[in-house]
């Protein structure tokens, strides 16, 4: 069994960009910017948006990160959503979701420009990639893909189970395991709610990609041997024997799991670092095109 290591990975990819960064600023041009959104005080959000403003600081790049009271009105956040589109300074920026719920999601969503949506969320984004034209890659399902490449795992042929069916992972991470390309061509089977069988459907998985917000609820029996597991789920679990009263546990039971994996990501340490990582190489992406067009 090898560990999926993220927070390894997303370590090294942070050395890489902060020496691009340094050589652009040395040939007089001005850092990537990336800005966020954050509306309200939502706990997991704020962890979130902190570690973007932090790698932000560690790699160079410039941040802006614009704190909005909960009870703010939706057209004053398009107004905000606009003023970003607007500003050539910014290269990409996102809107930290969830969002209160008297706000449309999905309207602050087609707002905002498909050149600075580097969560790649916006439906021209989206379609792209469907297409497998060049996009920006939502940033957990890019990050799974970096895994992938930097271990070397086999993907073509294998088959490939995914548990949820989000905009943010399940839907885009079905889409490019199953594009023919060398981190993909599998036969993907998506799993979520609805789906009868679940524990027979996991047990024929070579790669178990689990993004459904359910800790612990895959088990080692439903896993088979020698299988490849990606843990994107993230839930705080009340434990008293932790200081602050609580555990971090993915969507896998780890401990029962890992020992019948090929590969397997932790939790936390794997995807998650990984997601951060992928926003950064989004934004100098939108740099890039915004700087030598």
């Amino acid at each position: 069994m090898q560990i999926l290591d993220g927070k390894l990975l997303s370590k090294n990819n942070k050395e890489e960009l902060a020496i691009e960064v340094k050589h652009l600023k040395n040939e007089g041009k001005r850092a990537p910017h990336l800005a966020a959104i954050l509306v309200g005080h939502d706990g997991a959000s704020e962890t979130y948006v902190n570690h973007k403003v932090k790698m932000c600081n560690d790699v160079g790049f410039g941040s802006t990160l614009l704190r909005l009271d909960e009870n703010i009105s939706e057209e004053f956040l398009l107004e905000q959503v606009e003023r970003l589109n607007n500003d050539i300074d910014i290269d990409g920026f996102i809107v930290q979701l969830p969002l209160p719920a008297h706000i449309n999601e999905r309207k602050v969503t087609l707002a905002i420009d498909p050149k600075k949506d580097v969560d790649g969320f916006h439906p021209v984004n989206m379609g792209r990639m469907l297409l497998g034209l060049s996009a920006y890659l939502p940033a957990t399902p890019y990050g799974i893909l970096q895994l992938l490449e930097a271990y070397e795992v086999k993907t073509s042929g294998k088959h490939c189970v995914i548990v949820g069916r989000s905009n943010i992972v399940g839907k885009p991470i079905s889409v490019l395991m199953a594009r023919n390309h060398a981190l993909g061509n599998c036969t993907v089977t998506q799993c979520h709610s609805k789906t009868i069988d679940l524990e027979e459907k996991l047990k024929s998985a070579d790669i178990v990609i689990a993004a459904i917000g359910q800790p612990e609820m895959i088990k080692a029996d439903m896993i088979k041997e020698g299988a490849v597991v990606i843990d994107v789920g993230i839930t705080r679990v009340e434990d008293s024997s932790k200081k602050n009263g609580y555990r971090i546990a993915g969507d896998v039971h780890y401990e029962s799991v890992a020992p019948k994996c090929s590969y397997i990501t932790p939790v936390p340490g794997g995807v998650g670092p990984m997601t951060v990582i992928s926003l950064m190489k989004n934004t100098i992406k939108a740099y890039k095109k915004q700087v030598y067009k």
